[in-house]
């Protein structure tokens, strides 16, 4: 019968086998009630618990004919290791986060298909998550990933200001490898050359005749638009023109197709220009379908230039001309970084990256096509 005070007596049996189960779970295995055990694997190979979470953990301490020995006994029993528990016994977690700006971009998602790829082949995982482009969304998102003890982070910031940014990101003390984008000679980054990029496209235009140019992208100071305009400039300053006079700029809050059906409508109120320079192609598949509703023929009257070359560029009513960008290689080679900057290697370099874009010429800018 139990005392005023509410207490419950547990007994000291029931306690110790407490205690063994959260000794079983730090070891490396606890698994749910009818399921295999870590003292089960032990008992088949005949070793201790112990020996099998050193395995587990660290292979390397383990002499290669116990070694095999348990992991035959995991095999033959079917054994899963809880991961968790393994990070807190102080194994390395195999789990990577990746934060974008938006899981439903074309290009975001052929990056994560590479980054998924190159953890496949190293024996790690993807956990991948969209901070929307909001600053906020992303620093509780990488407190979160910090939390599950990633291994590391691989992130497109969706905040051009680097310094206060930077200093936030690493109190979390999460290795960080930037993708899409160079913060500082400090950290490891994969991007592309945007401003050649922008050049690429102003440069195509010109050579086809066209005087009067459009550029259209998002707001907001994202910098891999903010790039590609800044290399549209160069490339008419270098053609002798002022940019002020024969290129407009046009942005809007997102990167969709409403968000060029609507610069579309824009330009349409304005002296229509003859070549429109988008910063990605689903905006210039808006931007087509703007025109189009309005009857504006690409490429009879208006020439168009996308970014990025996803795979709908090639399949578009009118085959896009695009800035292709080396998703896939900046996907992997991102995560190639990660994990090399997680190991430990005392002679691992802080690497920026930076790869080349490619001009991919289509229907949407030959005249009479």
């Amino acid at each position: 019968m139990s005392g005023g005070s509410g207490r419950r007596h547990i007994p000291f049996e029931s306690t110790r086998a407490q205690m063994k189960t959260s000794k079983d779970a730090l070891a490396g295995g606890r698994e749910p009630q009818g399921s295999v055990r870590i003292n089960d694997v032990a008992q088949r190979a005949g070793v201790s618990v112990g020996t099998v979470s050193h395995t587990i953990n660290h292979p390397e301490l383990v002499k290669e004919r116990t070694r095999l020995a348990v992991e035959q006994a995991i095999e033959e029993l079917g054994f899963v290791p809880n991961q968790q528990a393994r990070v807190v016994a102080g194994a390395t977690s195999q789990v990577i986060g990746l934060v974008v700006l938006d899981v439903v971009s074309p290009f975001f998602m052929a990056a994560a298909k590479a980054v998924e790829r190159a953890a496949r082949e190293a024996g790690y995982v993807v956990i991948l998550c969209s901070s929307d482009s909001d600053p906020r969304m992303e620093t509780q998102l990488l407190s979160m990933l910090a939390a599950q003890r990633v291994r590391g982070v691989l992130l497109t910031p969706a905040s051009t200001r680097k310094s206060s940014q930077a200093d936030r990101r690493r109190r979390l003390g999460t290795p960080l490898v930037y993708l899409d984008f160079e913060n500082s000679r400090d950290d490891c980054s994969v991007t592309v050359d945007d401003v050649e990029g922008g050049r690429l496209a102003i440069r195509h235009l010109l050579d086809t005749g066209h005087e009067r140019f459009a550029f259209v992208g998002r707001g907001g100071g994202l910098r891999q638009h903010q790039d590609r305009a800044r290399g549209a400039r160069q490339a008419l300053n270098d053609a002798g023109l002022d940019p002020s006079s024969c290129m407009v700029e046009v942005t809007q809050p997102g990167m969709g197709i409403q968000d060029g059906v609507a610069a579309a409508d824009q330009l349409l109120k304005k002296d229509l220009p003859t070549g429109i320079f988008c910063g990605n192609d689903m905006m210039a598949f808006g931007v087509y379908r703007g025109l189009n509703r309005a009857g504006v023929k690409v490429p009879d009257d208006v020439a168009l230039v996308g970014y990025d070359d996803i795979d709908f560029a090639a399949d578009w009513v009118v085959p896009l001309t695009s800035v292709r960008q080396p998703t896939d290689e900046l996907g992997y080679r991102a995560a190639q970084l990660l994990f090399s900057h997680t190991a430990g290697e005392p002679d691992h370099e802080h690497s920026q990256v930076v790869l080349q874009p490619e001009l991919i010429v289509r229907a949407s800018t030959r005249t009479g096509s």
